[in-house]
């Protein structure tokens, strides 16, 4: 498994390095959506010293795990899923189930776009600023917790996006759907804390951006609480199973290119 994917890398990153003005682009663009960020966050605390509870370097972490976050998802999770619903759209996606290796895996890490990266780097940063910025800072157990909270966010993250793209089986059209998830995502950028009760819940169990962005900030914020740790491993636990349950169950009604 690791070495299929190792190898799509590879094969991937080698495709972006061809076009590397790609790199100037996306990093103005990442430059761009990060300081419309941070001056929305300033005009915020020009009226106030907190939100829900969360300080200025609290939020400013919250900004820089979005980022970081965002950059994983559109390095793999986004470009392979988006390939997915074209393989279904075109036909193409009989080539896939043709191949030996699962089929799962294949579409989920045959491609990459190297040059999110930036987004990656740019929210580090943030990341680390903030860190400098709160009164106690993490030590190493939060930060290995922090590692695996973000971890256990893009599973989550992966899992909600395989299952909405499986349901390109039985309705093709389904890029309404994704982009509608971009739109979600972006209320990221903010703890989930400061939404009315039913858009916490929605954030949270519908679309996990919670889990993905504000979790991992509670740990490096000092708010983690031992509940919210295992609740995130469950629904981790749990998504990761009924993402690859839907997509054996999606499979097996895929009727292909040529029936």
């Amino acid at each position: 498994m690791f070495r299929i994917a190792w190898l799509f890398f590879r094969v991937g990153t080698l495709n972006e390095l061809q076009y590397r003005v790609n790199f100037l682009v996306q990093l103005l663009k990442s430059l761009i959506t990060l300081g419309t960020g941070i001056i929305g966050l300033e005009v915020v605390f020009s009226h106030t010293t907190t939100l829900a509870g969360w300080t200025r370097p609290d939020l400013l972490a919250v900004m820089g795990v979005y980022t970081l976050m965002g950059g994983l998802i559109n390095i793999s999770i986004q470009p392979n899923m988006t390939q997915l619903l074209e393989d279904v759209q075109q036909g193409t996606f009989d080539y896939v189930l043709t191949k030996p290796a699962d089929a799962q895996l294949q579409v989920s890490v045959r491609k990459v776009q190297i040059w999110s990266v930036t987004d990656i780097l740019l929210g580090l940063g943030v990341l680390v600023y903030a860190v400098t910025q709160l009164k106690e800072g993490p030590g190493l157990l939060q930060a290995l917790m922090f590692v695996a909270l973000l971890i256990m966010g893009g599973l989550m993250i992966y899992s909600f996006w395989l299952i909405m793209t499986t349901g390109a089986f039985w309705v093709v059209r389904m890029e309404n759907i994704l982009e509608l998830f971009q739109g979600v995502y972006q209320a990221g950028r903010w703890p989930v804390a400061i939404y009315p009760n039913w858009l916490q819940v929605g954030l949270t169990f519908i679309v996990p951006v919670a889990f993905a962005v504000t979790v991992p900030a509670e740990d490096i914020t000092g708010r983690l609480t031992g509940a919210t740790l295992l609740e995130t491993l469950a629904v981790t636990v749990l998504l990761l199973a009924l993402s690859r349950w839907f997509w054996r169950f999606g499979l097996k009604r895929y009727s292909g290119a040529s029936s």
